[in-house]
């Protein structure tokens, strides 16, 4: 009989929402997607806590964590959408203490791009949720921790103030839609993608017709992308395991 394929539990959090699913060595699910609301207030240990509760009677060798913030070996450096308690709290050695398992860690648009981007020329993503997520690849190579939904957009706001979760609740479906317009046609200038892929929770609110090349991607490539943690190429200051090494 051959080995026992590793399993990986692949965790994506969210400002609003917390989800989990189990891949195989080849990144393919073997479980249902599983969420909860992320608690409030969103502190290091209720978070935790949440994710050993989706946790339970799971079978996995390890773990791949999405943060929504800057991760830099496991470390999670902001945390604008969570409690401040966050910042520099060491996420993958703590989870994997809890868990018994080797943890890594890394930004969650970072992943989502992993499990969207086809790998050829410049690759930009960004989601849309309670937040702004933003990740950039080359050639399939991630560039680490772009954060551009702090960076200034329009009238003296941030991407993040326009187009997140508050803005679309204040200001409604319409004047969002305006907004992620203008900001796709900016983001175009400035990058000269090949290629732009939107992800979150509020993708599906887009009502206009996007260029063609701009995606729409599933929520669940937050999930599946989880397993590109484990690959040799991905940034090693992006991500960081404990001592304990899955069995091969």
């Amino acid at each position: 009989m051959g080995e026992k394929p590793i399993r990986t539990l692949s965790v994506d959090i969210g400002g609003s929402g917390i989800k989990v699913m189990v891949l195989d060595d080849q990144g393919a699910p073997l479980t249902e997607r599983e969420r909860v609301d992320t608690p409030r207030p969103a502190t290091t240990a209720a978070v935790l806590h949440a994710i050993q509760e989706l946790a339970m009677g799971k079978d996995f060798d390890r773990v791949s964590v999405g943060f929504p913030g800057i991760v830099r070996h496991g470390v999670t450096k902001s945390a604008v959408n969570l409690h401040p308690e966050w910042i520099g709290f060491d996420l993958a050695s703590v989870l994997s203490q809890r868990l018994g398992k080797p943890v890594r860690a890394a930004n969650d648009a970072d992943i989502q791009g992993l499990g969207a981007i086809e790998g050829n020329g410049v690759e930009l993503v960004i989601t849309l949720g309670t937040g702004f997520g933003s990740a950039l690849f080359l050639e399939g190579q991630l560039v680490p921790n772009l954060e551009l939904g702090h960076h200034p957009f329009r009238k003296g706001d941030t991407y993040e103030q326009q187009l997140g979760q508050a803005a679309l609740d204040a200001r409604g479906k319409k004047q969002w839609n305006n907004r992620l317009a203008k900001a796709i046609d900016l983001l175009e200038r400035i990058y000269n993608y090949d290629c732009l892929y939107i992800g979150g929770g509020n993708a599906k609110k887009i009502s206009f017709d996007l260029p063609p090349t701009v995606k729409v991607v599933r929520n669940v490539a937050g999930l599946l992308g989880g397993i590109a943690l484990w690959r040799d190429q991905f940034p090693t200051r992006a991500v960081e395991s404990n001592n304990v090494e899955p069995n091969n």
